[in-house]
């Protein structure tokens, strides 16, 4: 058979993009060795490799060299950058060390520690590599991207481990007994109008919802854009209420926000309660040490005839607070990607919230004036039906149903 110089170009055009190293020589040296004198420069042309290609395949057929999956003989191609530049690997890993980059003489101090960023500073240090071959050494080296991870709670008080016991067996005997347990706490001021929320929503193509550029207040609402939000979670019934309102996130406010959960949701529930926990968090409006706090307590304990005891999480652990994450979580997702234009907005995507696992949510508007800065002397507290507990009586205390004398 006729073996034209079109034919060969033909024949390798289809054949050698589906072959590997070794076997685009091999079939080029085969294809040689069967074309016979001048046969070498005939393949080379006609396939593109290398005459010397040709010439080792031509070689490796004649001699019956078996293939192997290696595509090169031991020992075969380039050095690796780390034989060919001693002290590579040490320079890089001085560079990503935390220790060594937390040196305020370091490079590095204040810069990204991205791949492009070291070959840079490897470069400067007479150690020229692509970003690529530094990402390759990284991972050598026993590095990988790591996010922060929120494990630091800052200083821990000793008690710690202890009060999360007190509270959780206090809140089991409660719930065994049918006395209600709520969680409280304040969710973020959110803004009012039309402005970016966080995360985002189904949508067509190309159709994102638009929104403002800048979060600046809207003077079309009047002298306060924000709502704030408090909430109260019912631990054993996995239901919520929360209190909208638009002035202050005071203790008043707070207090307030567990007598309207109570009128609109717990006295029902609870038709045989005699005392109500509450367990909040160390600070903020109905922090351990805020004397208003524990006034307004004293007169809501008046009013429904409940004794009410408050066990405080440990001051820097609001995170473990039930009522993040079993439901102010879920609020959050909800409402993702949806701008929240004005209060009424706010108050049906929280009462929209639910679960799988059967969360339900009321929320409405308190329209209440709540001034800060409301001082409580000596005498107020001291006159308040409280009786701290054994344990940190300043964290775990109960005021009883009784009035409030002056």
């Amino acid at each position: 058979m006729e073996v034209t110089e079109e034919g060969l170009v033909r024949y390798f055009d289809v054949v050698l993009p589906h072959m590997n190293e070794v076997q685009r020589r091999v079939v080029a040296g085969a294809m040689s060795e069967m074309l016979g004198r001048g046969g070498k420069s005939v393949v080379a042309l006609a396939s593109g490799l290398s005459r010397t290609t040709v010439t080792k395949g031509e070689y490796e057929v004649g001699a019956d060299i078996e293939p192997s999956s290696r595509l090169r003989a031991l020992g075969g191609g380039d050095k690796k950058k780390i034989d060919k530049l001693p002290g590579l690997l040490a320079t890089l890993d001085e560079l990503v060390n935390p220790e060594t980059r937390g040196n305020p003489m370091s490079l590095l101090r204040w810069t990204s520690k991205s791949s492009v960023k070291l070959a840079e500073e490897l470069a400067r240090r007479g150690f020229t590599v692509s970003s690529a071959t530094v990402l390759r050494l990284l991972h050598l080296l026993g590095y990988s991207l790591q996010a922060n991870a929120k494990v630091s709670e800052g200083r821990q008080h000793p008690d710690r481990d202890a009060q999360f016991r007190y509270l959780n067996d206090t809140a089991a005997s409660f719930i065994q007994r049918g006395q209600p347990v709520i969680s409280v706490d304040s969710k973020k001021k959110e803004l009012i109008g039309n402005f970016a929320n966080g995360g985002a929503e189904w949508a067509l193509l190309g159709s994102p919802e638009r929104v403002s550029v800048h979060d600046f207040k809207d003077p079309e609402l009047g002298e306060y854009a924000k709502a704030i939000p408090y909430g109260v979670y019912d631990l054993a019934n996995n239901e919520g209420w929360v209190n909208v309102g638009d002035t202050a996130d005071t203790s008043e406010f707070a207090v307030e926000s567990i007598r309207r959960w109570w009128h609109q949701m717990g006295a029902e529930r609870f038709t045989d309660a005699e005392q109500l926990l509450i367990t909040a968090d160390a600070g903020g409006s109905n922090g351990y040490r805020v004397r208003a706090w524990k006034v307004e307590l004293a007169r809501l304990a008046q009013e429904t005839g409940l004794s009410i005891t408050v066990c405080h999480y440990p001051p820097g652990t609001s995170k473990w607070n039930k009522i993040e994450h079993r439901m102010f979580s879920f609020i959050t997702m909800n409402w993702r990607g949806k701008p929240l234009t004005s209060l009424r907005t706010i108050i049906e995507l929280i009462s929209a919230t639910s679960t799988s696992t059967g969360l339900s949510i009321q929320a409405d508007y308190d329209p209440s004036w709540y001034p800060k800065g409301v001082k409580i002397s000596d005498r107020e507290l001291a006159a308040l039906p409280l009786a701290p507990h054994d344990f940190h009586g300043e964290w775990n205390y109960t005021i009883n149903a009784q009035s409030i004398s002056t």
